[in-house]
């Protein structure tokens, strides 16, 4: 017994060694809940109000009736919304009422009638359960609603010259009435979650090109932790080569911890998902540069031509009067580090100094290492930079001179370079049209915590309504 409890801990202890840290981990708490609540209940309404009811024909002793064009005219919903602990979210709808008008047609013996009925169903209770998952691609879904709905009474108001006649049918007709709209509660909520929101949810890619160099894959790797206050989901926030998706970077920074509950959303961004984006851009070659000719700065131009007036005229002094130039190359993926003082990102580059005589190969005067990381995302930009030459300590001591001036032409050169690719914006797993505002940023030992508020720019089903028009149109937007 000892022997099979040791197997079964050391099993799952190797089991969550190997588990995969999430590079982006996202937490709605029950704040955020609460702001989805009025879209969730207009949401509902807007649903309810498109039921259909089919025609109904009978017949009470001498009454023969037909009842049609039933239309709900008004919903008085009191609803609430909340997290269902290990499951995913509650909507409930208590003691509330709708107000429906259909048309009635009404013969008894020779006499024959037609007119609209308003009819009320009140005491109107509805217990909805959503159950949240991820499906075998990683994308958050409803996998199941539980539904059950009741009415606890039906009043009909009928209209017309025969109406005080018809009110003890009243009853009769109400309860079939109650009977069918009972019915086709729960379907139309089972449709507006089953079909109308996963088809939302779909519409959020798990795998996105950024641009025409890197993608992004924000695949759920285990279904959401619902608790009383708070949803969370755990992404791989992971950057790849378009050109070479497999080549990725392997995950070894540590798994974000959210502990606040004070904003609606809090989004954790770790090393991982910062280094799998520098590492997929240095991967496609894209941490690359020249500075010549109108790219180079005068002042740069004539300390460099100081600084190597000996090896040119030691090389040949015809090319004292040609242009100069630097090439640069990242030789590793650069990494980021966070603390709890800031972020920092480090590069290592090769920088070549060059003349280029027309028509004539270019000829290298100097090779030279560049070590530089610069704290980011702080209000006061820090920055460490070193060079030294790959030929000579000798050298490397002639260009200190250097140093200042390059440090300057980086800052205003290559600086922009990268900046351009891993500070550009990236969708979040969240669906458009709904904005973060009130934004403050944590940072952590190997991570970062952006807290925020929501912000609907639209209402729920015109965002679903814009995704799946774009969807379907001829220009579907990645």
């Amino acid at each position: 017994t000892a022997a099979s409890i040791s197997v079964i801990f050391l099993l799952s202890l190797i089991t969550m060694t190997l588990a995969e840290p999430p590079g982006c981990k996202i937490r709605i708490t029950d704040r955020g809940l609460e702001m989805l609540k009025a879209e969730t209940k207009r949401f509902v309404e807007e649903e309810l109000s498109n039921i259909t009811m089919p025609e109904m024909r009978g017949e009470e002793g001498r009454f023969q009736y037909t009842i049609k064009d039933v239309k709900i005219t008004e919903l008085n919903l009191t609803s609430d919304l909340r997290f269902q602990p290990d499951v995913g979210l509650l909507f409930e709808v208590q003691n509330s009422s709708i107000t429906l008008n259909f048309q009635r047609r009404i013969l008894y013996w020779l006499f024959y009638d037609e007119g609209a009925i308003n009819a009320s169903a009140e005491g109107v209770d509805i217990f909805t359960v959503l159950h949240l998952s991820k499906d075998k691609e990683g994308r958050l879904k409803i996998s199941n609603v539980s539904c059950n709905a009741s009415i606890a009474k039906m009043r009909a108001r009928f209209s017309g010259t025969l109406g005080r006649v018809y009110d003890f049918i009243g009853a009769f007709l109400t309860t079939g009435m109650r009977f069918v709209l009972n019915k086709q509660i729960c379907p139309a909520l089972n449709h507006a979650a089953l079909v109308l929101v996963n088809q939302l949810l779909e519409t959020i890619p798990v795998r996105a090109e950024v641009d025409s160099y890197v993608g992004i894959d924000y695949s759920l790797l285990n279904d959401p932790v619902v608790t009383e206050t708070s949803l969370d989901m755990d992404f791989r926030g992971m950057f790849y080569d378009l050109k070479n998706e497999n080549e990725t970077l392997v995950n070894y920074a540590v798994n974000p911890i959210v502990r606040e509950y004070d904003r609606m959303i809090y989004l954790a961004l770790s090393e991982f998902f910062f280094d799998s984006g520098l590492f997929s851009y240095f991967k496609g070659g894209l941490f690359q540069m020249q500075i010549a000719n109108e790219r180079m700065p005068k002042d740069l131009e004539m300390l460099l031509r100081t600084t190597y007036l000996g090896t040119i005229m030691m090389l040949n002094p015809a090319l004292i009067e040609h242009p100069l130039s630097l090439e640069l190359e990242v030789t590793s993926p650069p990494r980021s580090t966070i603390k709890t003082s800031g972020a920092s990102v480090a590069v290592n580059c090769n920088l070549k100094v060059l003349v280029l005589p027309p028509g004539k190969p270019a000829v290298q005067l100097s090779s030279m290492t560049m070590v530089r990381r610069t704290t980011v995302y702080t209000r006061v930009p820090q920055i460490l930079f070193k060079i030294f030459s790959n030929q000579s300590a000798l050298e490397s001591l002639a260009l200190i001179p250097l140093q200042g001036p390059l440090k300057t032409m980086l800052q205003i050169s290559v600086v922009p370079l990268i900046n351009n690719y891993t500070k550009r914006g990236v969708q979040i797993p969240l669906p458009d049209g709904i904005d973060f505002i009130e934004e403050v940023v944590e940072y952590h030992n190997g991570y970062i915590i952006v807290g925020a508020n929501l912000h609907f720019r639209t209402g729920l089903r015109e965002i679903i309504e814009r995704k799946l028009s774009a969807v379907a149109g001829p220009h579907r937007l990645s």
